[in-house]
């Protein structure tokens, strides 16, 4: 094993904690980086962020008093691109977190082949205790403490948990207050009328489906044969399983934050999403038997979408997971010691750095088209998206194959590579 003591020292759960998301990260680096025989010079580059920054952000609440929020802004890697990736506001966020997805972002953009590196932000809150006006102006604080940080050309921030179009447009206003112009491509996953693209809310469900598509094929299995279990009912789960529903794929089992439903003969997807939206929760839907999420995740199935958060298939129940294909569209659903265990069974793994990229390379997408001033037809953007999916899937399964590796390890192989290969030929200012 290649040692690095810096490395080593930020990683403050070493070897302790299954469910830390930094370490699941490192801990499949490593793997990855020992297979290539990643040089050891690259290897000190690329296991540690380029920058890691943490802000106070001072905010007047509707009580008239200041309240300080923690927040933080993690730009893991520049050699392919600028910085990219969400900002999620939970009172759970730690920089351990943060920093795990930043990597995952570097990753998952080498490996759709997008010329990105990894960022990712957050800020310690509750979203749900906060009026609109205080959340606009924790958002314009955060931004104008990160103003010499991001831009299009540097760091590109996107929505991602309890963050939506509207903080996507303070972010854009207020950056564009400081620039003294209106600066579009600063942000993505913003309003359409604002320079967002058509398609990106859906992009990420989307993307697992194109993935999905590619995979039954290897089991000789069209959507109409095909049993799926969603876990989640967002913006990946949601829409994901609606998709899959239009497309012919029997949705099985179906979850919300509270538990999910289950019908083996198949769920009515649009009434079920409805029904959830009327009622806020997927309890009481007829025509479906009532189970908990940790339930949901051992029904015998097809496909198996984890869409909802990280650490859902551990050491303690991967041996119960009863599915021919694990399609992640959750960021970091499956621990390592999970993976082996997942492999030894043969389970055919969709890794999440590519399966959920459809939200990244829309973004891609949207920020191309806010450079050039030209925006494509919502069709347009489905179509280049699905070529970029169906390539990047079978570019793997190539990859996994000629390397003899699981398709997880493969995944990081390919974009550990890559980004490799552009770090190497830029040098290192040293």
């Amino acid at each position: 094993m290649i040692k690095n003591p810096m490395a080593d020292e930020m990683r403050r759960f070493k070897g302790t904690d299954e469910k830390n998301p930094f370490e699941a990260m490192s801990e499949r680096f490593d793997r990855a980086a020992k297979l290539l025989g990643l040089d050891p010079d690259l290897y000190a580059v690329m296991r540690v962020p380029s920058r890691e920054i943490k802000v106070y952000i001072p905010v007047r609440m509707d009580t008239g008093h200041i309240q300080v929020f923690e927040g933080y802004r993690v730009q893991h890697n520049f050699a392919r691109g600028p910085a990219k990736g969400g900002i999620r506001y939970a009172p759970d966020v730690t920089l351990d977190e943060v920093k795990a997805l930043s990597a995952w972002m570097t990753w998952k953009c080498a490996v759709v082949n997008v010329p990105f590196g990894g960022g990712k932000g957050g800020i310690i809150c509750n979203p749900q205790q906060m009026s609109i006006g205080e959340l606009e102006r924790m958002t314009r604080r955060y931004t104008s403490e990160l103003i010499d940080f991001i831009g299009p050309d540097k760091d590109v921030p996107a929505p991602d948990m309890n963050t939506n179009e509207q903080t996507m447009a303070w972010i854009m206003d207020t950056y564009s207050m400081h620039a003294r112009h209106t600066v579009t491509a600063v942000v993505t996953g913003k309003p359409v009328a604002l320079g967002g693209s058509l398609g990106r809310r859906e992009a990420t469900g989307r993307g697992v489906l194109f993935c999905v598509n590619e995979a039954i094929k290897r089991f000789n299995l069209t959507p109409e044969e095909t049993s799926v279990v969603v876990q989640g009912s967002g913006n990946v789960g949601g829409i994901g399983a609606q998709l899959m529903h239009e497309q012919g794929y029997k949705v099985i089992a179906i979850s919300d934050v509270g538990g999910g439903i289950y019908n083996k003969n198949g769920i009515d997807i649009p009434k079920a999403l409805e029904y959830l939206q009327k009622n806020k929760s997927l309890e009481g839907f007829s025509g479906a038997d009532q189970v908990s999420n940790s339930e949901l995740l051992e029904i015998e199935c097809d496909v198996l979408a984890p869409c909802a958060t990280e650490n859902q298939i551990t050491s303690e129940n991967a041996a119960k997971i009863k599915c021919k294909i694990l399609a992640e569209g959750a960021n970091g659903p499956t621990t390592p010691k999970a993976d082996k265990i997942l492999h030894d069974n043969g389970v055919f793994v969709i890794p999440d750095i590519l399966a959920n990229a459809g939200g990244v390379t829309v973004s891609y997408f949207e920020w191309v088209q806010d450079r050039m001033g030209y925006f494509w037809r919502e069709d347009e953007v489905n179509q280049r998206l699905e070529e970029k999916m169906v390539a990047s899937f079978n570019e793997l399964c190539h990859y996994a194959d000629k390397h003899t590796v699981d398709t997880r390890t493969a995944a990081y192989m390919l974009a550990i590579d890559r980004v490799a290969y552009d770090t190497r030929m830029r040098g290192i200012y040293a």
